[in-house]
């Protein structure tokens, strides 16, 4: 099954080198800061680059054997995708992270950044790189530069090895050198005081972008718990830049768990769930919040309706109201509703603690919706006239038209009214 996935990854590959033009991620990143593969964020990795074409398949991985395979370098897209399918073809047969990296050398230019958990991590090819360990025991961290030949950090060791090259027309072109060694040593001292490798990935991709503008996504994954940005910074049309690291990306609110991204969040100042001020996130922090795993993670599934945009709404009101609330049907409801009444949420009528399947054992929340009729986008509103009068109201040019038929809907109240006096 696994095999199968991989050479579907593969022949995706080889569709989009045939449709694009040449162009190869110029940041590679690995970090491993829990060998045992205990750690749901002990291990991630990223590319990304100035040049165009960024997209998913920068890098491969492997999310039954926890391995991730980063290309790049000076050759062609075929040399590139020829040395991808052997070191994924060799790292199925159990070979070391260096044997793998080591086919770079055999094509012209290609660049392999091979690595996971248990098998350590290894750059091999066209590359100037920094490997960075950690020593557990006294918290030494080493820096050394590689330039040629195998750079390797061994299995069971604490690093990384970053990787960083300026492309031709980057107006930051020159701060490479610079970048690469002062990003290694920040890399090694947020390892040295226990961050994550989903976070540290995050940070070093914002220095990168920001200081060496090699900054289009590209993404990241977290090789342990097999999640990936999949298409969040990648480019919509083929031969344009991806969405820049360092840009903002997002808004979301710390109170309740609500977000938004750009360009729709501009249009909220405050909360629109709770009220409460919004903060600005960077696309290289969404990077490391959508890696990263946490004890509050919810998978919310949506039912009933395959709107555009309604179950990632979804989710992110879920999200909020289960932060705040826990895991209760009738306050995820009323925050759904709340959705649907402020605008967010389009073309499903009011939900009810009914409609909220919720599994907390599983952090598992699902939402069955009603598509309302007609394509209509908000629900009907709660008033005393039948919604096919309001119809026929919209649809009469006269004032007179209008006063005549409230008169007729509401005649026998008028009357009572008269009476009564």
């Amino acid at each position: 099954m696994l095999m199968d996935k991989l050479k579907l990854s593969i022949i995706l590959l080889v569709v989009f080198f045939l449709s694009i033009s040449t162009v190869a991620a110029t940041c590679n990143i690995i970090i491993i800061t829990d060998p045992t593969g205990q750690d749901p964020n002990g291990a991630a990795a990223g590319s990304m680059s100035f040049a165009d074409n960024m997209f998913q398949s920068t890098f491969l991985m492997s999310k039954n054997n926890h391995f991730a395979v980063l290309s790049g370098g000076t050759g062609s897209s075929d040399t590139r995708l020829d040395s991808i399918v052997e070191a994924v073809a060799s790292l199925e047969n159990n070979v070391s992270a260096a044997s793998a990296a080591s086919i770079a050398s055999k094509y012209n230019g290609a660049r392999l950044v091979v690595g996971g958990p248990s098998i350590g991590a290894a750059i091999g090819g066209s590359f100037d790189a920094y490997v960075v360990t950690v020593e557990e025991s006294t918290n030494t961290i080493k820096v050394t530069p590689y330039n040629s030949g195998i750079a390797t950090l061994p299995p069971g060791q604490k690093g990384a090895i970053i990787h960083l090259r300026n492309t031709d027309g980057n107006p930051l072109y020159g701060t490479a050198d610079t970048v690469r060694k002062e990003t290694a040593m920040n890399i090694g001292k947020m390892i040295r005081d226990g961050y994550p490798a989903t976070t540290i990935l995050s940070e070093a991709m914002g220095q990168v972008a920001n200081e060496s503008g090699e900054k289009y996504g590209g993404g990241g994954v977290n090789l342990v718990s097999g999640i990936s940005t999949g298409d969040m910074f990648t480019p919509k049309d083929m031969n344009e830049s991806g969405y820049p690291m360092d840009d903002l990306y997002s808004k979301v609110c710390d109170e309740c768990g609500w977000g938004m991204g750009y360009p729709a969040c501009e249009a909220y100042d405050k909360c629109p769930v709770c009220g409460d001020e919004l903060r600005t996130v960077h696309a290289y922090e969404a990077l490391g919040n959508a890696l990263t795993v946490s004890p509050s993670a919810v998978s919310v599934s949506v039912y009933g309706s395959d709107k555009p945009g309604l179950a990632a709404t979804t989710k992110e009101i879920v999200e909020a109201s289960v932060a705040k609330n826990g895991y209760d049907a009738s306050a995820i409801a009323g925050s759904i509703n709340r959705g649907i009444n402020n605008g967010l949420l389009m073309g499903v009528d009011h939900v009810e603690p009914k409609d909220i399947n919720v599994k907390q054992g599983s952090k598992a929340v699902g939402v069955y919706y009603k598509a309302l009729p007609g394509d209509k986008s908000s629900p009907s509103w709660d008033l005393p006239i039948d919604g096919n009068i309001l119809n026929i109201l919209g649809s009469i040019q006269t004032a007179v038209g209008i006063v005549l038929l409230l008169l007729v809907v509401f005649r026998s109240r008028l009357l009572k009214s008269f009476q009564n006096r």
